[in-house]
């Protein structure tokens, strides 16, 4: 089941604008191994958890569990590459977003990636 965890890209979000994140935590069943995601889209609309619902079912189609961390928001300027990590939700709370820029740096090897706890 270890490469389904591998299947499953460290992130995956647009490809440019401002719009809400979720970090999660997908694990193999009944087992220990685990790691976490970044996604992000600016179709989540206006909650968190949309983004939750259309990034799960992939993820329990290869067997796997997925729970959310927690979330905030995502400032994609592609042209000059840089990513900001920031904000949090209302309903899954902060995420850790040091750990959401470990993820997004393994994608987006060329980018200038802060983070702060800033709400906007």
């Amino acid at each position: 089941m270890a490469d389904a965890l591998n299947r499953v890209p460290d992130a995956e979000i647009d490809p440019e604008g401002t719009f809400k994140y979720i970090l999660l935590r997908i694990k193999v069943k009944d087992g220990t191994e685990h790691k976490g995601i970044v996604r992000g889209t600016k179709s989540a609309g206006q909650y968190h958890n949309h983004i939750f619902e259309k990034a799960t079912p992939p993820i329990i189609a290869l067997g796997l569990e997925c729970s959310c961390l927690g979330g905030g928001k995502i400032e994609h300027n592609s042209k000059d590459k840089k990513l900001r990590v920031f904000g949090e939700s209302t309903g899954y709370g902060k995420a850790d977003h040091s750990v959401s820029v470990d993820k997004l740096k393994s994608v987006f090897k060329d980018y200038e990636i802060t983070w702060s706890n800033d709400k906007e």
